[in-house]
């Protein structure tokens, strides 16, 4: 037990609290579930809640001004405020107090009503480790010779396509993200979601990378999808979130060299792991 929850970077504690969430109560017991109290004694009335909202809304007045009003701490109205949704009036409009600026994330959290009504595409640039691993085990300072700058391995990119309702993945590391691996990336990820039921594709959604504007060979391949091509709104990454999602999950996540994981194996994990989740449960984890 405690080499296993050494490789996966966690307590003995936590490793055997874990195996016995699962022996008592089965594989159910392990999806994520909010950690909130069910009891809180000493939470703000409801009252007191609704009033400080509702001058927030009438008066678009601050928590420091709010607070002494109604003889609440100031850090009190933040934490009300931010439970509620309400955005902050920096955020709004002085006169007509409406959201005037962008945050980073999607304004409203939405989702797909079948499969292949919209698709999420998005590539990852990620760096090749060199032979005999790379800083992060010989140190920055193996980087600092002459020879070592000079020596340049490149860079894998790491493709990937997720559908909006039953997020159903696939991704592929290609050597470039020119128009024409693009458009490859696209007719054998099309293929891949035929063989699992999405027999058809009717938006993609990318960010506004040269390769998807400008490409023919990408125009040519949803020409034959017979699908619409759709565009993030320019400086807001976030809006593709979904695929950009599980690709910052699967190039971040710990590695041990002992167990010879790479970028490769990565990928396929992931590609097991989404399908898996979407058979078994139907669960929609990525926002």
């Amino acid at each position: 037990m405690a080499h296993a929850a050494k490789a996966q970077g966690i307590s003995r504690q936590c490793a055997h609290r874990w195996i016995n969430r699962f022996r008592e109560h089965g594989r159910e017991a392990l999806v994520d579930r909010s950690s909130r109290p069910h009891h809180s004694p000493r939470q703000t009335p409801v009252e007191v809640e609704e009033r400080i909202v509702a001058i927030r809304r009438e008066q678009r007045r601050g928590q420091d001004w709010i607070g002494p009003e109604l003889g609440v701490p100031a850090r009190t109205v933040s934490r009300v405020l931010r439970r509620h949704g309400v955005p902050y009036l920096r955020e709004c409009d002085p006169l007509t107090g409406e959201v005037i600026r962008a945050s980073k994330t999607t304004a409203v959290r939405y989702e797909r009503d079948r499969p292949g009504e919209l698709v999420h595409v998005d590539v990852k640039k990620v760096g090749k480790i060199p032979d005999g691993g790379g800083w992060k085990a010989h140190g920055r300072a193996m980087g600092s010779t002459s020879a070592k700058k000079k020596a340049r391995i490149g860079y894998d990119y790491v493709h990937s396509m997720v559908d909006d309702h039953s997020r159903l993945a696939y991704s592929e590391i290609l050597p470039d993200e020119k128009g024409t691996s693009c458009a490859g990336f696209i007719r054998r990820a099309a293929a891949y979601f035929a063989g699992h039921g999405i027999t058809g594709i009717e938006r993609v959604m990318t960010d506004n990378h040269f390769s998807y504007k400008n490409s023919n060979d990408v125009r040519e391949v949803l020409d034959e999808l017979g699908a619409k091509h759709k565009f993030i709104k320019p400086h807001c990454p976030w809006q593709n979130g979904k695929v950009c999602e599980s690709v910052a999950w699967c190039c971040t996540g710990r590695s041990d060299p002992g167990q010879g994981v790479t970028t490769v194996s990565c990928v396929r994990f992931v590609g097991r792991f989404r399908c898996s989740a979407v058979e078994r449960a139907g669960q929609t984890d990525l926002t």
